[in-house]
């Protein structure tokens, strides 16, 4: 089969979509399908205003259309309600293709965080831009149920995993040298992950930050005490988690958070709120 996705979430981006998508066509193209991506770096394209590491590609139709015109794919997902989406959507209603698309970002709640513009707003318009999906693929119940709260009846729940090749438990000397316990927070170093919540817990032991992103070098100024590793990937981060003793989810406004996976695979217990994301990927 021939399958066309279509994304504002790529490389060199670092985040749980990326990687998402990365297994999912690797997957695809070892059962014998071909995917073809459109991306942000196939188009030219500027940081986003409140968040730099985000690439907002500029999409005319006819540049979109000349990424398409030959490739005929039997089925069409669009991953993302950013530009890229959006012009893959408008391309699939001109030409009467249909499509299913997915809801991975709490963009209600980061917005608002960053720009203040009201959830109830930004609700409007992603329930415009899925409403002509055939499904919306979501990674959780919870967030079904949220977006079915929010007038979004057409989801289909759409899970994670990880590879057990990369991540199992076993020993690691990482970290042998710091005291424990070995506190370990791994994904994007920003704002709306709630890390100071983590970095600001008094506990005996050591704090380590896996990642980078746009709060790295406040926080790591702010807090000199914790270990900052940045990003890691792999061999490399499955041997950090393997370190640890506990991973420490932070967030409130995630989706889901394929972290605590590789970090539950590794062998680690996850302290987390008990918020959309945790609840359907932490059991006792």
């Amino acid at each position: 089969m021939k399958l066309l996705l279509i994304t504002d979430a790529w490389e060199p981006q670092i985040n749980g979509v990326v990687t998402c998508y990365q297994h999912v066509i690797r997957e695809l193209e070892n059962a014998g399908h071909v995917v073809h991506t459109i991306h942000p770096g196939l188009f030219p394209s500027m940081p986003c205003p409140f968040y730099k590491s985000i690439p907002l590609a500029w999409v005319t139709q006819s540049a979109f259309i000349g990424k398409v015109e030959n490739f005929q794919p039997e089925a069409i997902h669009i991953a993302t309600e950013g530009p890229v989406g959006m012009a893959g959507r408008k391309w699939c209603r001109k030409y009467g293709f249909r499509f299913t698309s997915s809801y991975h970002t709490q963009f209600p709640r980061y917005l608002k965080s960053y720009t203040g513009i009201p959830e109830s707003f930004t609700f409007a318009a992603i329930r415009r831009f899925h409403a002509a999906s055939e499904k919306v693929l979501v990674p959780s119940q919870s967030v079904s149920e949220e977006l079915i709260r929010q007038g979004i009846q057409h989801t289909w729940v759409w899970t994670r995993g990880v590879d057990h090749d990369q991540f199992y438990p076993g020993e690691s000397s990482v970290f042998r040298d710091l005291p424990g316990p070995i506190m370990i927070y791994c994904g994007r170093v920003a704002r709306e992950k709630n890390i100071e919540a983590f970095l600001r817990s008094d506990h005996r032991g050591t704090k380590v930050v896996i990642g980078d992103g746009p709060a790295f070098a406040s926080l790591r100024q702010q807090f000199p005490d914790v270990v900052w590793t940045g990003f890691k990937r792999g061999k490399d981060l499955a041997d950090c988690y393997r370190a640890g003793d506990v991973f420490v989810f932070p967030s409130k406004t995630d989706t889901f958070g394929v972290v605590m996976l590789e970090a539950m695979a590794c062998g680690l217990p996850v302290a987390a709120y008990p918020v959309t994301g945790p609840i359907d990927v932490i059991r006792d």
